[in-house]
């Protein structure tokens, strides 16, 4: 599809997975730092 062969759907996921994983990987510690800021933890 779109002119990039058999590895177009592949790499186009790829990336999509990436952002998603880079996205994740800098949210969760800024959500757990607040929530152990803002939560007592036991």
């Amino acid at each position: 599809m779109d002119g990039y062969g058999i590895f177009g759907g592949y790499t186009r996921w790829a990336v999509v997975f990436l952002v998603i994983f880079v996205l994740f990987f800098l949210l969760v510690p800024a959500g757990a730092a607040t929530v152990c800021k803002t939560v007592p933890v036991y």
